[in-house]
């Protein structure tokens, strides 16, 4: 009998869960004949969920962080450089002052950042493995790898620096490891921290992104796989009908839903005037004859205060669902999402007619169940504005956008009655036009990226013996 290939799914922090935990992801691996092992950072119980877990402790050295620090400094202006476009400076993180030991450590990614600057990244990227083959963790890691031996590592997130360590160990005893780019925006965004041998992205755009930032990367390292983030909206077993969702969540049945998703503070921080600026708009359509009320879906990670007077306001038509994520620990990436989100998304989606929101891929959401997006792009007027909403939609993930009319676009205050009322009356074109910028940066069927990976776990491992 051929020996059963052992998988380990590595979870450097929550961000995968969603895509490799929640779906059925494990489930088709494991039909496949697969022994699934989930190589957890998290503090999240797998068991709970019937999933074999092995417990990862330890952390990246603190010198490695300034390093990475340094090196998404260097490539954000090598990228400025090559592209000509000033818009990689839009991605850099504001460094966190205010005390002693903030003040050093942003000196020293200075420092580092003018000593590796140019072609010097390079020896940057090296030194970065090196400081962590040196940790006790690194030691750690091969030692688990040594025990349980298998036969590929695979890491859902590309972007935390405690997947590095792992992910060498696994290198310096010949096990290939291959790495899934997370999100649709990360790789212009200089967000590549782990080096694998392999790379699974959600579309030929992203491959082609990848070679075009990232020359080191060879085609035959790149696969494309798409992302199982949307398979949930196939799903027929998690559907609710309208009366249990709208019991479930204390909302009445009798309005037509539409959907305010919240960004996070950063992004949008004047996301409460949106909500207050469409509730207003909604009461006036109401008071013409329609039967309108909003679903307020906030940002996971945004547990601000911020909306309570909006909230207030409009209580009588705003309904807020706050996403199913635990916060576990004071930082954003402790905050991870639960199964039972997965569920409500999806049912949020089936039971509103479509979203607003500023900029967000859950416009991608909405298409997989054949409803419109409306992006918001005005400004607030008579405030001190903290961000401009027009630099948003100069990011460069939306270039992968093929034709502007993929969304609903609300230019003005004034312009929300007019707009919603389109994707309420003629939404074809719209949705027509999102669909094809959804196959573009998604590889089709969206329903089939689990099974993809899987094939391609397989392929790698073959490439490989």
């Amino acid at each position: 009998m051929p020996e059963q290939k052992k998988i380990y799914i590595l979870l450097p922090d929550g961000i995968g869960l969603r895509n490799f935990a929640y779906t059925s992801f494990a489930s088709i691996g494991k039909e496949k004949g697969w022994n699934i092992v989930y190589w957890n950072h998290t503090p999240f119980n797998l068991t709970e969920l019937g999933l074999q877990e092995q417990k990862l402790e330890g952390r990246a050295s603190a010198l490695t962080d300034l390093y990475k620090r340094a090196r998404k400094e260097i490539e954000l202006t090598n990228f400025e450089k090559q592209y000509q476009d000033s818009i990689y400076n839009s991605y850099r993180f504001k460094a966190k002052g205010g005390s002693i030991k903030n003040k050093v450590k942003n000196g020293i990614v200075r420092f580092f950042e003018k000593k590796y600057a140019g072609d010097g990244l390079h020896k940057l990227r090296e030194k970065i493995k090196d400081k962590e083959r040196s940790t006790s963790y690194y030691k750690d890691c091969v030692a688990q790898l040594k025990k349980t031996k298998p036969h590929i590592v695979f890491c859902t997130n590309q972007r935390p620096v405690h997947a590095i360590a792992p992910i060498l160990a696994a290198q310096y005893l010949g096990i290939p490891t291959a790495t899934f780019i997370f999100s649709w925006d990360n790789v212009p965004k200089a967000m590549l921290v782990v080096e694998t041998d392999f790379y699974y992205v959600w579309s030929t755009f992203m491959k082609e992104q990848l070679m075009g930032y990232y020359p080191h990367i060879t085609e035959d390292q790149i696969v494309v796989t798409g992302t199982p983030q949307f398979e949930p909206h196939y799903e027929v077993e998690i559907k609710k009908s309208k009366k249990e969702f709208c019991e479930t969540y204390s909302i009445p049945q009798t309005l037509d839903y539409i959907c305010f998703s919240g960004d996070d503070v950063t992004t949008s921080p004047h996301d409460p005037i949106y909500l207050h600026d469409i509730a207003t708009a909604v009461k006036k359509l109401n008071a013409k004859g329609r039967n309108l009320g909003i679903i307020f879906r906030r940002c996971p990670v945004d547990f601000s205060d911020r909306f309570d007077q909006v909230l207030e306001m409009h209580k009588d038509i705003v309904y807020p669902i706050a996403p199913k994520w635990d916060k576990i620990g004071g930082a954003w990436n402790t905050i991870l999402p639960s199964q039972e989100d997965m569920t409500l998304l999806a049912n949020t989606v089936r039971h509103s007619m479509f979203a607003i929101n500023l900029g967000s891929s859950m416009v991608f959401d909405y298409i997989s169940q054949k409803k419109p997006c409306l992006y918001i792009k005005y400004n607030p007027k008579d405030i001190p504005l903290q961000k401009d909403v027009f630099k948003v939609y100069d990011y460069v993930h939306f270039r992968s956008m093929p034709n502007a009319k993929a969304v609903f676009w609300i230019n003005s205050k004034e312009d929300i009655e007019t707009k919603i009322e389109q994707a309420l009356t003629d939404p074809k074109e719209t949705c027509r036009e999102a669909h094809e910028w959804f196959s573009v940066i998604n590889t089709m069927p969206p329903e089939k990226a689990s099974e993809r990976i899987w094939f391609a776990l397989e392929k790698t491992i073959d490439t490989c013996i």
